[in-house]
Order: C-alpha cells, then structure tokens, then sequence
C-alpha cells in the first residue's frame, strides 16, 4: 500500500534531525579525542615522557652522612667510617628467590641473612632498596659487579656507618644507633622518607636519640639508567644530601676516660661539672658496654652477658639511676632549719647515741653517741640525732622546698635518655601517691636522706654546685650544635642567705680537713686545690631489733646486694671552686671509706688537667697511689692521653 506523500515528508525531517544529532555527537566524540591528542602530545609531552623514562630509569634517596659528634677539645666520640654493602630492589629483582640464589653462590651469605633480607622485601614498597649484608669485604663488592647481569636488582654500594672510638668510655652519654625499627616509626608523627630505608642508622640511645633530628640531616637523590639486564648503565643526575650537623659536647674526653678506669671493678656512677658554666665535665656509669656492638649487630651472647651481669653494665645509672642520698642529704636539712630560723648554728643537740620518736628509736651512726652538737661538728662528724631534732622542728615540707631549690626532686635537662626525677617527698606527695598520711616518723628518716627520698648522681652534683656557688646552676651538655654555642651559665642567685651559705661550707670544709672529719683520710695535701665534701652512707635494707641485739653483722659480711650504698660529693678548690662532684658506689659500705677517696682522686685529676704529683696526697698513700696512676694510664687510650684540656 503506497504511504501517503505527507507521512514520507515527516519521516524524512525525523530522519534528518537524528542524523544532524549523531552527526553532531559524533563531531563532538571526535574534537574531544583530537583535543586529548593534542595536550598529550604537545601539552603534556615532557609528563609522559618521564613516565616512560621510569621504565629504564631508577630513583634512589641518597643518605646523608650523620653528623659526627666531639668531645670539647675536638676530639671524636661518634664518627663515620666506609662500610660497603649489598642491596636489593625487589621490583628490579623479578624472581628474589632466585636471585638469593645466585649470589649465595658467588659470596658468602647466611640461610638467615637470605630470609631476614626476604622478609623484609615482603614488608617495604618495591622500589625500596632492602639491606642483605653490610660490612662486606672489597673482593664481595668486585665478584657482585663482574656478575651484575645475572644478579638483576642487586648493587654493591658504599655507605657511612656510625663508629664510636672511645668505646665504653661514653657509652652512656653518646648512646648508639641502630637500624630504624617499626617501633620507632609509630613514636613519630611524620616521619622523614630516610627512616623508610630498611637499615637506617637512627639514634637509639643517649645523645644520638635526643639529638637525632640535628645529626640526621637530609636526603639527596640520584637518578640512574638501568639496562634491560638490570645493569647501571649510567648515572644521569646525583643531588647531594645535607649532611647532619656536628655537635660538640661539654665532656672532656680525658677525664671522662680516668673516672671510667677509675670506677673498674665496682656498680657506680661519676659527675662533674664545670662551676663556671655549669657544664659536664664528666658523666660515667660504671660497668659499661661497647656501643660499637649494637651498630654492627649485637650477638646473642653478648646481649645475655649485658642483662644478666649483676652490676648493670647497660644502666646510665649518673642520670638514670636513683639513691637514697644518706648523710649527702644533710646539707639539706640544716639549710631549711637555719633559713627557716628554728635555729641558728650555733645552737647544739645533744646525741646520747639514739633519738626516741612516737615510741620509735632512731638510732645514730655511733652507738655511744657524740654528746652536744652544734652544726658545724654534727656535719663534720655526720651526728645523725641533731638531724632527726632539726627536721621535727622545721618539719618536711620545708625541707622538701630546700631540697628542690638546691636541684633535688627535680627533672633537669638535659638531651639523654631517661633522666630521672627522683623524689623530694612532702605531705602532699606522699597523700597524692601513696595515699597515706604524713608521720614523724618519715620527717625523721628524710633528715638524713633515707626514707621516701630518693636522688640521683646527676642531682647530688648540681646540689653540691649551688651550694659551692651560691648560683643556680644548671648542668650543660651540649656545646656547640653547627658551631652555635648553646645556652649554659652560672644562672641567677639563690634566694638563700650567704652567711648561712658560707657556714655550710665550713663545716663541708671540716668534713675533709679537720680531725675526726669523716672524710679527713681523703684529705688533699696540695696548697690551693683542697676539697671541700660530704660523706654518705645509705641503707637497703632494715636493720632488725634482733641484729643490733647481737651485734650489727658487718657491711663486708652481708651478700653484696644487700650492703649499703656509699656516696660522697664535694667541691674543689676551696678558695674559689672550680669543680664539684658527686659519686655513689652501688653497695660499697661506707662513704668515707669507698666512695670519697674516688671523689679526692677525680677532683685533682680535673684540677690539674692530668695526673697530679704524688705530693699531693698524704705520704702514707703515695705508693698505692702510684701503681693506681700506672694502671689507669694504661686503660686511657692513647689519642686521648695526647690531648690537652680545655
């Protein structure tokens, strides 16, 4: 049936209408094509072809070299050496088992190596290079290039790793490093791409770990060209790192190494400082350990050895470790009483050997007692009743506000690992932390430093700073960052009076100088470098009503761990002090015994920047003396004993 003429010309204008629409859709298809043509091809041209560069070519961060760190005389304590190893890239690699295979059989390489280095490909990115060996030898570097084509993903390369050339000696100051660990990584909020590097050096320990931001530095990056066989071809851009910035410390190296060899054989801890600036002189821990053994991969024995070695070895026990501070306290106590003006130092106790108090007897160091008392002859003689009858009558929250301001019970600063607080206890701290009440009883032991206080070597030495100055010093380590010296100082006068500051130090002077002092067998012979000190003794344990009944066993006679603490601490010269000290001997008996002739001998060996001359000590001691100064030259190593003092 023929359509009619009018619906074959409606038809065709639908049919012309589609068409125009895909004619134009498909115009449009086609411009916008064209136009994406064009913007990859001219626009974006320079984009895409590094995007096919990326085929052959290779991106690698370059590390910086850690900044190195001195002693004060420019000596080195943490410095750089050459270490070649062997890397791997897993997406260069291809089939990794294989390749392990290959190299196994061309160098030396563990079962365990191979697995460790395997499983950490497993958990970094592709393209980071992973650590298989370090510290290979140049004949392992030279067999790795002659057969770099069938080892594809693996280089030999040279790098910087940490060494540390006074060993023990600073152990616990420098610290260490060590490969950055997972661990590491989730205490930082936005960690640096370096840390990304399996096997990074990062400081773990001491000075290396607060410091690390500045020793660091920051990465360069080079771009190399790969051939199909994964051969380096050639290097097409290398922009350098910035190296970490040099830090000097406030420590003298030589003297830091005689108190070392000086605390051989006993659990202890050395301070001095400067009182000049307040700087470090010397911070020793005694044992010690090689850093170097963590840097290079610590063994199983010789990480049990440190943990189970009774004396600590791993222990920064100058600023780590807390102590009852015994009878070192007391300058404390007569402080707060005489400022307080419950008494004068004229004013005298009379010791009959015991104090009784709420039904309690505490008893003095002398059984028979010392008879009358005033401040200068209980200090000089360590009278522990005239401390228990000053401390109930200025009472513990006095005491505790003295205690802090002489830089007791309080977190100093400093840029080393785990620096302790230790404890100024008060009414209000023993409510807070043991939820208890205060008692006489406690003021009494806090006296002379037993009880809830605690102290450590660090603190007794600036207490024994500020009370030799009369300034608030504050101990410095850190000299000089990038060469830009650091904050340091005598600081500010004590708000305390100086006549009571000045019979303080007499009688620490009568301590060392004076017969019946406790510490006159230390004494210092040599005009214009005499010591100034207080000794200490401190408990560990009670001593029962049965064991005085019987006779009080002997510190010698008890199983090492359970003698007593012996402490000392002091200043030198007297006239005009230069140098204060402090030194606990970890279960070493009495202080005057054990612990002040250390200090006497630290004390001359900073004031004469070396050995002193045998006149200096009493002629008794001369020959002893002697023998010590050979032995201990013989332990300082020799680039150290060839350098002078600052």
């Amino acid at each position: 049936m023929k359509r009619p003429a009018k619906d074959i010309i409606q038809s065709s204008r639908v049919i012309g209408r589609r068409g125009l629409v895909l004619g134009g859709l498909q115009l449009g298809v086609m411009g916008a094509i064209g136009y994406r043509l064009h913007d990859m091809q001219v626009e974006q041209a320079d984009q895409y072809r590094m995007l096919a560069e990326e085929n052959r070519i290779s991106m690698r961060l370059l590390p910086p070299a850690r900044g190195m760190i001195f002693d004060r005389n420019g000596i080195a304590i943490a410095a750089n050496e050459q270490n070649y190893r062997v890397i791997m890239v897993r997406e260069d690699a291809g089939d990794v088992e294989q390749v392990m295979a290959r190299l196994r059989e061309i160098i030396d390489i563990s079962p365990e190596d191979i697995t460790r280095a395997i499983e950490e490909m497993r958990r970094r990115a592709p393209f980071v290079p992973v650590t298989i060996l370090e510290r290979v030898s140049w004949d392992d570097v030279a067999q790795i290039n002659l057969n770099t084509p069938v080892l594809p993903g693996v280089q030999a390369e040279v790098g910087l790793s940490r060494f540390y050339p006074m060993g023990e000696d600073l152990a616990h100051v420098v610290g260490y490093v060590g490969p950055v660990s997972d661990y590491d990584l989730s205490q930082i909020e936005n960690p640096d791409p370096l840390l990304q590097i399996p096997k990074f050096e990062y400081g773990k320990t001491g000075a290396e770990n607060r410091l690390e931001e500045d020793l660091r530095g920051s990465a360069g990056n080079r771009r190399i060209e790969i051939s199909a066989a994964g051969r380096i071809m050639r290097e097409l851009d290398r922009q350098e790192g910035i190296p970490g910035k040099d830090v000097q410390l406030t420590i003298d190296a030589r003297l830091q190494s005689y108190v070392q060899a000086r605390l051989e054989g006993e659990s202890a801890s050395a301070v001095v400082i400067d009182l000049e600036n307040g700087d470090l002189r010397a911070v020793v821990s005694s044992p010690s350990f090689d850093p170097n053994m963590f840097v290079r991969g610590i063994s199983v024995a010789d990480w049990r050895a440190l943990n189970e070695n009774k004396y600590r070895p791993m222990a920064a026990k100058a600023i780590q470790g807390t102590y009852p501070p015994g009878s070192t306290f007391k300058m404390v106590t007569v402080m707060a009483a005489v400022e307080a003006g419950v008494i004068t130092p004229n004013d005298t106790v009379f010791c009959p050997g015991h104090a009784d108090v709420s039904n309690i007897r505490f008893h003095c160091w002398r059984r028979g007692g010392h008879g009358n008392m005033n401040m200068h002859e209980a200090m000089k003689q360590s009278c522990d009743v005239y401390f228990y009858d000053i401390a109930q009558r200025v009472g513990i929250d006095k005491i505790a506000e003295m205690a802090r301001k002489l830089g007791l019970g309080v977190r100093h600063d400093l840029p080393l690992s785990a620096v302790a607080t230790g404890i100024a206890p008060d009414r209000e701290w023993k409510s807070t932390v043991r939820g208890e009440s205060w008692r006489i009883g406690d003021t009494v032991n806090a006296s002379i430093g037993q009880g809830y206080v605690l102290t450590s070597p660090i603190q007794l030495a600036v207490m024994t700073a500020r009370l030799a100055t009369g300034h608030e010093i504050k101990p410095r380590l850190v000299r000089l960052v990038d060469g830009v010296e650091q904050p340091g100082g005598m600081g500010e006068r004590l708000d305390l009076n100086e006549n009571t500051m000045r019979r303080v130090r007499a009688s620490m002077d009568a301590v060392v100088n004076e017969n019946r002092g406790t510490a006159y067998g230390s004494r210092i012979l040599a005009e214009g470098r005499k010591m100034a000190g207080k000794t200490g003794t401190s408990q560990v344990r009670r001593i029962t009503v049965e064991e005085r009944a019987s006779g009080v066993i002997r510190n010698e006679d008890l199983p090492w761990e359970r003698r007593d603490h012996a402490l000392f601490v002091g200043y030198a010269p007297l006239e005009n002090p230069r140098y204060a000290v402090s030194v606990v001997v970890e279960h070493g008996g009495g202080g005057s015994a054990t612990a002040a002739p250390i200090a006497r001998d630290i004390l001359l060996q900073a004031q004469y920047g070396g050995p002193p001359p045998l006149e200096a000590y009493p002629s008794n001691l001369r020959d002893q003396i002697a023998e010590q100064q050979r032995r201990i030259a013989e332990r300082i190593p020799a680039g150290v004993r060839s350098q002078g003092r600052a």
